[in-house]
């Protein structure tokens, strides 16, 4: 299924990569620029963003929860997101807000689909299933190494979760993933080394999403304009 999503008067923007791309970075950064622009904007995670996901959340990637199959694992990240789709992301961009979260169905498609074994295509139709088919308008794609996202988040004392903890092979396919992803739907994502410089990084998703505000804008227009012509 083609991430798509219908002309609205709000943007919903999902980040995404490995673990320690930089998305919390980019997240925060993208937020302030478009904050300092006017725009009202709703910075959210998954999983997470909502009571019921954050609950979710601890018992999906703490350790000490027993064993989590794969099956399981991936309905409780559905859950979650299905929980954040409905009461955060879809009722903000019907405001005309803009939504960025920190990961959203791809990261079940590339970690519960490849990592897991599940199948892209399952993954795929649980998740349009569990959000009723809302896919984000764009996604960056901060792409990074398994050994270099290692290496960030274990920096200093930060102790890695339980899917951050999984070995390198684990976290390779979960990259080849994401990459494949973006490759079958180039419209809808804009893929980024993680490695670039932070503000390079921040200065090139900023240019993509004034674009991307710019063209909603002037479908939205069109729209209005032709609805009045029909009155």
């Amino acid at each position: 299924m083609t991430p798509t999503s219908a002309p609205s008067p709000g943007l919903f923007i999902a980040f995404e990569g490995g673990d320690g791309a930089g998305k919390s970075t980019q997240t925060a950064l993208l937020t302030t620029f478009l904050t300092q622009t006017g725009r009202t904007v709703v910075r959210t995670r998954e999983p997470g963003g909502t009571p019921i996901g954050e609950k979710l959340r601890s018992l999906v990637l703490d350790h000490g929860q027993g064993e989590i199959d794969a099956k399981t694992e991936a309905l409780i990240f559905a859950a979650a997101r299905a929980a954040h789709a409905t009461q955060v992301i879809a009722p903000a961009v019907a405001r005309g807000e803009v939504v960025i979260s920190d990961r959203y169905a791809d990261s079940s498609i590339a970690y519960q689909g490849a990592g897991r074994g599940l199948g892209i295509d399952t993954i795929v139709q649980l998740n349009d299933w569990a959000t009723s088919g809302l896919w984000p308008d764009l996604t960056v794609l901060l792409d990074v190494t398994p050994a270099a996202g290692r290496s960030r988040r274990t920096e200093g004392d930060a102790q890695e979760d339980r899917l951050e903890s999984e070995p390198d092979a684990f976290h390779a396919t979960i990259r080849a993933a994401f990459l494949e992803r973006a490759a079958a739907h180039p419209n809808h994502y804009l893929v980024l080394p993680a490695g670039d410089a932070i503000p390079e990084l921040a200065q090139a998703i900023e240019q993509r999403v004034t674009a991307l505000l710019a063209q909603n804008s002037a479908q939205n227009a069109g729209t209005a304009t032709g609805d009045a012509g029909r009155a």
